[in-house]
């Protein structure tokens, strides 16, 4: 068997245990690979982030458009007032699809303070009770004697007791004036216009329309109107 010299033993030696030389090419190569992942990940993390507030903006854009065609304050108009009078609280619904223009006009005046102090001047027992300008109706005898004359005839709800109803001969002026109804009166349809009826209070109603009036139907004693106030809900 040949003999192997010490120094060929020691040159085997270093080449087993010298480290493996990796090449220029090999990481210049890992290196572009692991730039693009990063670019990659960042391409990625830009489009969904534009994604999505693209999708909000869209989200918010359709919102502002349907508000853009929908009349918010139709929803948002009160449904309710209450009348606080020097007898107590009448709280009255107010007819907003049967009679729009009315109520708008009614609770316009209602936030103007329009009401706040206004006198039941004219009370008629079993009739009906006002307040606000006392012209223009004609004299509570010819109401109470064609009242009479017609009472027999068919009433719709729109002429029951308890309506709340404003004059025809003011709609367009600028004067309001505000009528309680305390019996059903079927002749006061080409006179008033109902815009509410009164769902709490009909003893209020009751108590203002005992007062004590004179020849006029005049009350005797101060009666009327502190204040109002809206409501959306009761």
């Amino acid at each position: 068997m040949a003999r192997i010299k010490p120094q060929t033993l020691l040159l085997q030696s270093k080449k087993k245990k010298g480290p493996t030389r990796i090449s220029v090419i090999t990481i210049i190569f890992c290196n572009l690979i692991v730039v693009l992942i990063v670019l990659s990940l960042a391409a990625t993390y830009r489009h969904w982030s534009q994604r999505s507030s693209n999708q909000a903006g869209a989200e918010l854009s359709t919102l502002e458009d349907a508000d853009a065609f929908v009349d918010s304050t139709k929803y948002d108009l009160p449904g309710y007032a209450i009348l606080n009078t020097s007898k107590g609280y009448v709280t009255v619904e107010l007819f907003k699809e049967g009679s729009p223009e009315i109520v708008d006009k009614f609770l316009d005046l209602c936030q103007k303070g329009h009401f706040k102090g206004m006198l039941f001047h004219r009370v008629i027992k079993n009739y009906v009770i006002q307040g606000g300008d006392s012209e223009g109706l004609g004299t509570a005898e010819d109401w109470i004697s064609k009242g009479k004359s017609q009472s027999q005839l068919a009433t719709s709800p729109k002429h029951e007791a308890f309506m709340l109803g404003t004059s025809k001969t003011k709609e367009n002026g600028k004067g309001f004036d505000l009528f309680i109804t305390t019996a059903p009166i079927p002749d006061l349809n080409d006179k008033l216009i109902v815009f509410g009826r009164v769902i709490k209070g009909e003893d209020i109603v009751q108590e203002i329309e005992e007062v004590d009036t004179d020849e006029h139907y005049r009350p005797k004693s101060r009666v009327g109107i502190i204040n109002v106030a809206l409501r959306h809900e009761i």
